[in-house]
Formats: C-alpha cells, sequence, structure tokens
C-alpha cells in the first residue's frame, strides 16, 4: 500500500470518534445536536464525546429529579432547561458527588463536578446566545474550588531503579513467563526509555508509526493535541533503546492486517493500545515504589522535572512538552520556581562574614 493512501492512526481514532459521537447523539433531544454542529469547528471530536458524557448525565438528572418529564431523554425541551434555577443546577451539583444510574453507583470529585459543571455552562451559553432560552441559571452558581494537587514524579534513584527492573525483570524467571517477559523487554526498555527521555504523552507514543522515528536527526514526529504535528528530539539513550527495539524485535514481527505501519505492537501483533501501556507502566512502576501511583503522566512529569533542574528553562520544558500557555508549566512545577527563588536569595552576600571593609 502506497504511503498516500496509508490512513494514521489518528485518521482512524478520528474517524472512530466521529462515529462514536453520532452514536451517543441519537439518544439526545433533536436541539443538543445543533450545539455540538456549532462547536465542530473549534473542538476535536475527542472534546466533543466528553461534553456528550457530560451533558448526557445532566439530562439523565432532569429525568431523575423530575419525574413529570418522563424517562425519555429525546423528549426534553429547550423550554425544560429554561425553566431551571440556580437551586436545581445546585441540586446537579450535589446529585454528582454519588449517584446510582440503572443499578450501579458513580461519583465524581471536585475535578469531575468541576468539568461537568463547565460542559453544562458551555451548552446553556450556546442557546443563550442564540436567544433560544432567555435564562441560564449556570451562571449564578459558583465553579467548585480546586485544590492544588501535588505533582507525583519519580526521583532520580527510582528511574535508575525503574529501568533496571524493565531490563532485568527476567533474570530469575523461568518457562513460559520467562519467555514472555524476553519477547517483549526489547519493546518495554523502549517504551520506558522513550517516556522517561521525551516526556511525550501516552496517546502519541500509541500513535507512532515506523515512519515517524528518524535516527538522522534523533527525533520522532508526534502529533499532538488538536492535531499539531511536531517533532521530538532525543538523547542517545532513547537512541540506542529505540533502535534495539527496531532493527531486532520489531523486525520478527509479522503484524496483524492494517497495522504494519505502528512502532509498538502488542502481543496480539496489533497497534498497542493506550491501556496496555497504562497497565505496563503500573505493573513495574509498583514494584518501585508502593506510595506513589505512577502512570504514563506521572513519567511525563518526571521528565519535565529533570529538564527543568538541569535547564531551570521554564519556557523551553513547556515547547518540549507541548504546552500551549507557559502558565500551565509554571503551575505544574511551581515548587520547583521556589527551589529557584529559595537559591537566589542565597546568591547574594551582603556582609562577607563581618569582614566587609576591612584591610
Amino acid at each position: 500500500m502506497g504511503a498516500s493512501n496509508r490512513q494514521t492512526y489518528y485518521q482512524k481514532k478520528s474517524s472512530h470518534n466521529v462515529t462514536k459521537l453520532r452514536n451517543l447523539l441519537k439518544e439526545f433531544p433533536p436541539f443538543a445536536k445543533d450545539f455540538f454542529r456549532g462547536i465542530e469547528q473549534a473542538s476535536s471530536a475527542n472534546t466533543r464525546i466528553n461534553y456528550a458524557y457530560d451533558i448526557r448525565t445532566f439530562f439523565r438528572f432532569l429525568l431523575a429529579a423530575n419525574p413529570s418529564l418522563g424517562t425519555d431523554i429525546a423528549k426534553i425541551t429547550l423550554q425544560d432547561l429554561d425553566s431551571l434555577e440556580p437551586v436545581d443546577i445546585e441540586e446537579y451539583l450535589e446529585y454528582l458527588k454519588y449517584y446510582t444510574y440503572q443499578g450501579k453507583t458513580y461519583s465524581n470529585d471536585e475535578r469531575g463536578i468541576h468539568r461537568k459543571l463547565s460542559a453544562l455552562r458551555k451548552f446553556y451559553l450556546y442557546y443563550q446566545k442564540r436567544e433560544r432560552i432567555s435564562n441560564n441559571p449556570t451562571t449564578v452558581v459558583d465553579m467548585p474550588k480546586l485544590h492544588d494537587r501535588e505533582i507525583i514524579r519519580l526521583d532520580s534513584g527510582e528511574v535508575a531503579e525503574l529501568l533496571n527492573l524493565v531490563e532485568h525483570a527476567g533474570d530469575q524467571l523461568t518457562g513460559r513467563k520467562k519467555a514472555f517477559y524476553e519477547k517483549n523487554k526489547l519493546r518495554n526498555i523502549a517504551i520506558f526509555t522513550l517516556f522517561l527521555g521525551t516526556g511525550i504523552r501516552v496517546s502519541e507514543c500509541v500513535g507512532l508509526d515506523i515512519e515517524d522515528v528518524d535516527f538522522r536527526e534523533n527525533r520522532i514526529r508526534i502529533m499532538r493535541k488538536g492535531g499539531k504535528e511536531e517533532y521530538v528530539y532525543f538523547g542517545e539513550e532513547v537512541r540506542k533503546a529505540l533502535k534495539d527495539y527496531i532493527d531486532i524485535a520489531r523486525e520478527g514481527i509479522r503484524p496483524v492486517a492494517g497495522h504494519e505501519h505502528a512502532l509498538f505492537y502488542s502481543i496480539q501483533r496489533r497497534r498497542i493500545s493506550v491501556q496496555a501501556i497504562e497497565n505496563l507502566v503500573g505493573e513495574y512502576a509498583s514494584q518501585i515504589t508502593s506510595f506513589k501511583h505512577i502512570t504514563p503522566h506521572k513519567l511525563r512529569s518526571t521528565y519535565g522535572t529533570a529538564l527543568y533542574r538541569e535547564t531551570g528553562d521554564i519556557y523551553l520544558v513547556a515547547e518540549v512538552l507541548g504546552h500551549n500557555d507557559v502558565n500551565t508549566t509554571r503551575k505544574h512545577y511551581a515548587a520547583l520556581e521556589d527551589d529557584k527563588k529559595r537559591n537566589a536569595a542565597k546568591a547574594v552576600t551582603l556582609r562577607d562574614d563581618g569582614r566587609h571593609g576591612q584591610n
């Protein structure tokens, strides 16, 4: 198949998301589809899917709290939304903390509630701007306060220990377990080294094709959030890990049709999934530390921390990590910024042990 006819991972994912959103909207009221069409140019399909889940939760709450509305989400009207008061939105936020739907229980922390209220505000604002409703109770209700969370990351000793574990975990294994480990060893080393040596996101790792690796320039081509294509450069350790995997392990894999271009494969010879990588990271990291819940995103934070400590350049860290706003980066690494300020306070000496001015 020629390169021009090749459908990339992101193109396949986009098509899948469009279909998924269309199926979700089948149970929505007709007017709600206008909102999703209206935000299409300014959002990704994945973002719209998340909005759909959040708005659907709100619709389910309305039916549960107002039996007179019936049981069919599709029959909710704009007039029903227009008639709500701020107290109804406050009841919804209370409902989100813990609720049951079709026998399953759900809960939301402050961030989940914050996100759902943001989605609902955007939903209401769309119709208010177009003068299809006159009342917007969501603007009266305060957004939940978000408390800062400590950024979890591995320290340098834990990074070395993790990579050593990935490389030597099979030394004590025998039989089928050892064979399974050895089959995936070079792939796993490459994945962990890539995360810790570049700070890419797990979705960016999964989306890599073999054609995206450029050993001449020591870089990979990735697709950032929002569909922006970028190059990320890597050092010698990442180069060696990728080269070993590609030249030795990947060379011996006969991929399933449609997955020929993927860089990393699962044991089923398909493009490895986000869930598979998350499980892989969790399995190995849990053997290094039981106090930290390490995910691929935490490995990204580990890289960002190491890069900032080495360079002291928050703008470089933001650029390498693909943050659109440096304030996002600064928020994540605020504690390290404080360390810089603390060290700066020691850099200027006003008196030299009381000897200043003495001959």
